[in-house]
Formats: structure tokens, sequence, C-alpha cells
């Protein structure tokens, strides 16, 4: 799917609010957190070719934040001039309490122009409820790629953190400082 199209996506698709349902526990075969093999095999299939960057970057996280309890593969485009937004849309995968379709947007500032879209996979560490990704997550990120390139940040808010990892192509310069808040629906709402 083209990063436009899931733009005009975003505007168009309502989901409806489910049960929460707790994200932690046991799910099958006894864990509740995905290992980085499951991790590199989601990603693999999902992103494609850029497999050492992408274990590379799964080991860092692993590294500094253990094992996610849940994960977000999706797509998203974002735009910047010194003020940027960025909207996206995906499916938040848990082993014990199912998948959920999940959208986000926020606002950027800083010293960032540019514009790109971005296939992301986020993962998601310290998830108590499936509710709780229902927020706004704070963040500095940086990029500088021209066409393409593959990039990590860490977002955090009420001791959930959520690394999201963007293949994205573009032209992109500039580092900023923002947030992203996951909505059950789609808006152009960034704040």
């Amino acid at each position: 799917m083209a990063p436009i199209r899931a733009i005009v996506l975003l505007a168009s698709l309502i989901l409806s609010a489910g049960c929460p349902a707790l994200a932690q526990g046991p799910g099958p075969g006894g864990s509740s957190t995905y290992s980085s093999d499951d991790l590199l095999s989601a990603g693999h299939r999902f992103f494609g070719t850029v497999s050492r960057d992408l274990a590379q970057l799964i080991e860092q996280a692993s590294s500094r934040w253990g094992q996610p309890n849940g994960y977000i593969l999706g797509e998203e485009a974002s735009g910047a001039i010194t003020v940027g937004l960025r909207y996206g849309e995906g499916v938040l995968y848990t082993r014990n309490a199912g998948d959920r379709k999940i959208y986000w947007q926020g606002p950027t500032l800083g010293f960032d122009v540019g514009g790109d879209g971005a296939r992301t996979m986020m993962l998601v560490y310290n998830l108590r409820s499936m509710d709780d990704v229902y927020n706004r997550f704070i963040g500095i990120s940086g990029s500088a790629y021209f066409v393409g390139g593959l990039g990590m940040t860490a977002l955090t808010w009420s001791g959930i953190v959520v690394v999201p990892i963007r293949s994205g192509v573009g032209v992109r310069l500039g580092a900023n400082i923002g947030y992203l808040k996951f909505t059950p629906s789609s808006t152009w709402n960034p704040f």
C-alpha cells in the first residue's frame, strides 16, 4: 500500500472500539513476550530486504529494554518544514490479547525539513492492557536520508516504551521533538 493511499485510508476507515484486553500474562506456549527471533521473522516478512540492519536495530532495542510484549506493523507518511506531522495505521500484535487495528498521528517541532513514507515496526514494552496504548508517547528523533533509510527512535509514557523502527523512502534531514498519539479510529487531528 502506498503511503499516500494510507493517508487517504486514515480519513475513511473507522474502527469500532473493542473490549479492553490484558496484554500481560502468558500466551500460547507460556510466554507473553516476543523473542528477537520472533521479531526478526515478522520484520523479514514485513520489510523484505533490510534484514541485516533490521537485526541490528532489534538487537539494540532488546539489549536496552528486553523483550517486548507487543509490536505494531504498519505504514506511515510524514512531512516537515520546522513543524511537521506524521500519520500512520497498522495492527498491534500481542501474544495473549489478540490483534487490534491501530492508528497514530502526531506533531513534531525542530530543525527538520523533508517528507517521507515508511513501513514501520514498533516494538511495545511494558504494555499492561491493550487500552494503555491509546495515549501520547513523547520522544526525540532525527533523520538524514535521501531516497531511503532505516532508523529507530524511542517514545515513552507512564512506563510504557514504544520503539518505532522505520524503513523510509523520501528526502528527510533534521532532528525534532514530538509525540505520537495512538487511537482506535482514524483522525486528522494530530493533537
